[in-house]
């Protein structure tokens, strides 16, 4: 680290949840323009190895990849710990997975729920314990959970992901307090409308419901946002980049949309 103001990422490690594809990947591309040495963590072993080729390494960093599957949290305990057992130390965690599907909360099967909870909730859980305590003996330390824009204001149609959003806000907020004495960040980026595969699916799944036209979806969704156009993944993983820096030290425990100001409340 340069100095205390500084938002370059140099010399620090960063997991990265969820980066062979959308914000993930456009956060790992980020950190390592910045200077990070970035751990690729997701299901698909080929995506995996063709995403850290696209990483810069100008800064002669290290950058790697783990594989496991967020839906089963045993698994991904073990990968973690085995990392760790085998030297890997990690400065920067960006908590990011699939979202639960579409659909009205009353029509939702229990099982969603359960689901969903483990997927995110669980899994952030899991992998902030296995690395606190590194970033403890490092002095520094930056979670960063990206969730979604419902956790200040539920979506119609996505009431499993409103849900789940919601606790792990709560439960960030919660951790953030406990850890701050370390030099250690937890904070939430809430993604509003943006040009993601998931996005896309959204769209599909809603078109589909209602009969009306994706492109009809896609420009009325458009229309609520003041900037009147969807986001781009870089745009938030600057957001991101900015957080996981030194020169956010003093912002922690907070919900940061980037939505192009969509959200109504304050």
């Amino acid at each position: 680290m340069e100095n205390n103001l500084s938002t370059s990422l140099s010399g620090l490690n960063a997991l990265v949840c969820g980066s062979t594809s959308g914000i993930g990947l456009a956060t790992a591309m980020e950190f390592a323009m910045s200077g990070a040495s970035v751990t690729l963590f997701a299901r698909n072993e080929k995506k995996l190895i063709d995403k850290v080729s696209m990483l810069e390494c100008s800064n002669k960093q290290n950058h790697n990849y783990l594989v496991g599957d967020f839906d089963d949290i045993e698994s991904i305990q073990k990968i973690i710990n085995n990392s760790i057992s085998k030297g890997s130390n990690y400065h920067i965690l960006v908590n990011n997975s699939g979202g639960p599907k579409g659909g009205s909360i009353i029509e939702s099967n229990h099982s969603e729920f359960i689901v969903a909870f483990k997927r995110h909730l669980i899994n952030n859980h899991i992998l902030s314990q296995a690395l606190i305590p590194e970033m403890i003996k490092f002095n520094y330390g930056r979670i960063i959970n990206i969730i979604s824009t419902s956790v200040k204001e539920p979506i119609i149609g996505l009431g499993v992901s409103n849900t789940i959003r919601g606790s792990v806000a709560s439960w960030a907020k919660t951790l953030s307090r406990e850890v701050a004495k370390n030099n250690i960040t937890v904070n939430n980026v809430l993604p509003g409308f943006t040009d993601t595969n998931r996005l896309s699916s959204l769209i599909i799944s809603k078109s589909k419901s209602t009969g009306k036209s994706e492109e009809e979806i896609s420009n009325n969704m458009k229309a609520s946002v003041p900037t009147g156009r969807f986001g781009m993944p870089q745009e938030t993983a600057k957001a991101i980049a900015f957080l996981a820096s030194p020169a956010s030290g003093y912002i922690n425990g907070v919900n940061l949309a980037v939505d192009g100001g969509r959200l109504n409340s304050i």
